[in-house]
């Protein structure tokens, strides 16, 4: 059987940029349980199904014992939250094992850190399901994404607010570099921002090595990755709910998933968050905080880019006033295929923009509207279609219609997932998991193995709530 020995962490991280990070090593929990493995992902990291199962995973997993080629580490990092600079973040519950087939390994809820100011470092169990569940949906959705390996439950309670089953999340991700690093590397040295800003290209961008410019095409590349990733997000109807700066990474995956949600009726001012008082994160301000957020981003790069700082100030808002028009690009590119377009055209904008107006000015659900559309072209009988009582719709069908090509409703159907994590369905599982029941987490997962085909078995997975968004509140879970 495999041994946690075999394993071979890679410590590129902790090697390569000690200056912004801290050696750390897991508290350990006994007597914890795995409750949910991701097979298929272990698999894809060199780990046998035999090990997954065993109780030496168990123990490296939970922090009770440690690899020794591993090198673990709590990262540094800074952040705008909410608009206002933290020069001092990092991961205050997380502790990065190590790099296993080039991607980070992370416990999420392990204990203190030197970066857990007055936190206790630990995390109660419902957050650490719901990000496993939300997270691996988003990959199979084909939305970039951190991937979530094991769910643990820990012998311990924690309080938040009550007594609560603590948990541990094992993370996988291409990298943690975060905006947020560069802020808390730029707040070092010009020296230890260059070493994190070469580090990274080698690592996600490695043809970069190679042009005239590095660090500014280097820019354009995390530019044009978060621009996509955000236009994905809007097309999922997924609300991130908390876009600091340290929470948008330097690869284009989506991370950290607290305060987020799905809309269920389509409201472009839909807020979930506890803590967004004032819609700053809401889902139509989403691609204007990617603007901003990219911003901070140049701010740390100006040192890199030109000797003279006006000069790269220069060039970085060049790339910067590239960004809305290449969101708009991708926005406009997604629709088109949940829409069945081909051709990308003033008409074909036209169009996506009159059916999102539609589904806003009549409460209707997101999700659902595309999949009845699917079902209205190849004559498939709907029970009660979002559209039944919505009196312009046919004549934006038309109009659809005419700008249609072959065989659109089985693009749409690939395109269009039938079933998302729906908000009220979370709650219920983990009110459940809560009381030690897990059987409607499982099944949640088993519905969004494949959320893009319909299943009879499923039919109340592809539902909304009866009051739809109403009150529904999400936490950040610290």
């Amino acid at each position: 059987m495999q041994k946690s020995s075999e394993i071979k962490f890679k410590n590129s991280y902790a090697k390569e940029l000690h200056e912004i990070c801290e050696r750390c090593f897991p508290v350990g929990y006994k007597g914890s349980e795995i409750l949910l493995k991701n097979y298929s992902l272990a698999e894809e990291l060199g780990l046998n199904k035999n090990f997954v199962n065993s109780e030496e995973c168990l123990e490296l997993f939970s922090g009770l014992s440690l690899s020794k080629s591993s090198l673990p580490i709590a990262q540094g990092y800074s952040g705008h939250q909410f608009g206002y600079f933290n020069p001092q973040l990092g991961d205050g519950r997380a502790i990065l094992l190590g790099e296993i087939t080039n991607k980070d390994i992370q416990l999420k809820g392990i204990g203190k850190t030197p970066y857990s100011r007055r936190g206790d470092g630990k995390s109660s169990l419902g957050p650490v399901l719901r990000e496993y569940i939300v997270s691996e949906f988003m990959h199979r959705a084909k939305i970039p994404t951190t991937r979530s390996l094991f769910a643990i439950k820990t012998n311990e309670n924690v309080v938040r607010e009550t007594e609560q089953p603590g948990g541990i999340l094992a993370r996988v991700a291409k990298s943690h570099i975060r905006i947020g690093t560069f802020e808390y590397a730029k707040t070092k040295n010009n020296e230890v921002l260059k070493s994190l800003a070469d580090y990274s290209i080698s690592r996600h961008f490695p043809d970069l090595n190679e042009t005239d410019n590095k660090y500014l095409s280097f820019f354009a590349a995390v530019c044009n990755k978060q621009a996509m990733l955000i236009a994905k997000w809007m097309s999922l109807g997924f609300v991130h709910g908390v876009m600091n700066t340290d929470n948008m990474t330097i690869s284009g995956e989506t991370i950290d998933y607290g305060p987020c949600a799905f809309m269920d009726r389509y409201d472009p001012k839909s807020v979930f968050s506890s803590i967004d008082h004032n819609g700053r994160y809401a889902y139509e301000n989403q691609p204007i905080i990617l603007v901003w957020n990219l911003s901070k981003f140049a701010e740390t790069l100006i040192p890199l880019i030109n000797e003279n700082p006006g000069k790269s100030l220069n060039q970085l808002n060049e790339v910067l006033q590239l960004v809305t028009p290449t969101y708009q690009e991708y926005f406009y590119k997604e629709f088109s295929k949940k829409l069945g377009l081909t051709k990308l055209n003033k008409t074909a904008i036209n169009v996506i923009e009159e059916y999102l107006k539609i589904l806003e000015s009549h409460s209707i659900d997101f999700t659902q509207s595309f999949r009845d559309l699917s079902k209205m072209i190849k004559k498939t009988e709907v029970k009660k279609s979002v559209f039944s009582d919505v009196p312009n719709f046919n004549s934006w069908y038309l109009k659809w219609q005419n700008q249609l090509c072959q065989k659109s409703d089985i693009r749409m159907d690939d395109i269009n997932p039938c079933y998302i994590p729906r908000n009220h369905m979370i709650e219920d599982a983990l009110i459940d998991a809560m009381n030690g029941s897990y059987s409607k987490i499982n099944k949640i997962l088993n519905v969004l193995e494949n959320p893009f085909v319909e299943s009879p078995n499923f039919e109340e997975y592809g539902l909304p709530a009866l009051n739809i968004n109403q009150n529904y509140v999400t936490y950040c879970g610290t």
